[in-house]
């Protein structure tokens, strides 16, 4: 208790350097996984990408991220034993957000798509194995994230991999693939709309006791669905004809008919990822704000989210992303497979359904995962010939390698910060 007292501010001003390394990093590759697909797909720019994360992320996070966060993810460790010790948990926390701020930052440069909650999971039960034991970590949750490794890219491929085969039949083969495209596109359009509505009121509106039923939650999705399928279908009606363009590839102009289609993809997924992960990523710097505010009192598994942390949160991220995501955009949006604005829609649609169906289930996917997951799904639907198996490798590795990176730099990080502050 008095290490917290006198050492309090020290304590929160590092957790916020920590903090914004973190979510920079979060920004430069988890962020940039969200937009890969939309940038290398050619529906819009990099600026373009930065510009809709900026805002989007931010309004995700602020709207539906919700004003509390849990810090000590999902039940993965039990904080009980060092209830009386605050201090540690602090240097733990501060610790865990290093080592993966470091991880994030690594994966960034070689252009990995590394999952932040695995990250941010496998450094806090480094720091327990550290500062508690192996007892304190649960085992079980553990063994459903390695699952996860699976179960989301292969989900995310299966959704991708049906949503390409729709395009094929009800678009791209048919005598007239153009009309065609301008005719489905609005209902494609509307489950965007549909689906992120229903990511933001299974998992997002939980602090403003908005506890729809699961009825009613499927009529406002729907409603708000049928919404930004007429702005879609407004926007897709302006797509003209490309007469030379088809001349050197046949579906040159349907390709433009699913451009704007993409910008409603980018921009609902931005927002579901900043309702989703983004507390996530500032969780552990709120945990260490929350513990010194309370003069170490409260060990909690819950802390409160001030907007100012989400705001060095956004700005963060908003950097990352405009300063290294280019890598990982890169990886995602051409390395994997080439993609075209109809194969980059049906791999980041698939993303936002299979995390409808996770968040439904309570399956601990990845994001990060599920996007890759939807890539490769598309790619698959070429044959696999269209895949690059190597890129593919070096991913998986660097996502079975995540936790225990993160928890070996995390047990490091806090022998280090312990050394310094305690002796």
């Amino acid at each position: 208790m008095e290490i917290i007292q006198e050492h309090g501010t020290v304590f929160i001003i590092i957790a916020v350097i920590f903090g914004l390394y973190m979510t920079w990093g979060i920004g430069a590759n988890d962020v940039a996984n969200v937009m890969g697909t939309s940038v290398g797909s050619g529906a819009i720019t990099v600026t373009t990408a930065i510009v809709i994360a900026a805002i989007f992320e931010f309004l995700g996070a602020v709207v539906a991220g919700g004003n509390v966060t849990q810090t000590i993810r999902k039940g993965i460790i039990d904080p009980t034993p060092i209830a009386s010790t605050p201090e540690i948990l602090v240097l733990g926390m501060l610790a865990a957000l290093l080592a993966a701020a470091v991880w994030l930052m690594i994966a960034s440069m070689r252009g990995w798509p590394v999952s932040t909650t695995h990250a941010i999971v496998g450094a806090v039960v480094g720091f327990a194995i550290a500062a508690i034991g192996l007892e304190a970590v649960n085992w079980g949750k553990i063994s459903q994230i390695v699952a996860s490794w699976i179960v989301s890219p292969v989900l995310g491929g299966m959704v991708s991999f049906a949503l390409m085969m729709s395009i094929r039949h009800l678009i791209l083969n048919t005598p007239n693939p153009f009309a065609a495209a301008k005719r489905w596109g609005p209902v494609y359009v509307f489950l965007v709309g549909f689906v992120i509505s229903l990511v933001t009121l299974f998992k997002g509106l939980k602090h403003l006791n908005m506890e729809l039923s699961v009825g009613m939650s499927f009529l406002v999705a729907a409603l708000m669905g049928v919404a930004v399928g007429l702005v879609g279908w407004a926007l897709i009606r302006r797509v003209k004809v490309d007469e030379e363009a088809d001349k050197e590839f046949h579906y040159a102009s349907v390709e433009k008919v699913f451009v704007p289609m993409m910008l409603f993809t980018a921009c609902g997924m931005a927002f579901a990822h900043g309702s989703n992960d983004v507390a996530n990523g500032v969780g552990p710097m709120a945990a260490v704000v929350g513990l010194v505010n309370s003069g170490g009192h409260e060990v909690a598994q819950s802390s409160a989210l001030p907007i100012w942390i989400l705001l060095v949160g956004g700005f963060g991220i908003v950097v990352g992303l405009a300063t290294y995501g280019y890598k990982v955009m890169r990886t995602i949006g051409s390395k994997i497979t080439e993609l075209t604005p109809t194969r980059g829609f049906c791999a980041t649609m698939a993303a936002a359904i299979t995390v409808v169906l996770a968040s439904r289930t309570g399956m601990p996917v990845s994001t990060t995962h599920i996007a890759v997951g939807g890539v490769i799904g598309v790619g698959m639907a070429r044959g696999i010939g269209a895949l690059d198996l190597r890129v593919i490798g070096g991913i998986i590795m660097s996502w079975v390698t995540t936790l225990p990176i993160a928890g070996g730099l995390s047990a490091l990080f806090y022998f280090i910060l312990r050394t310094i502050f305690i002796g």
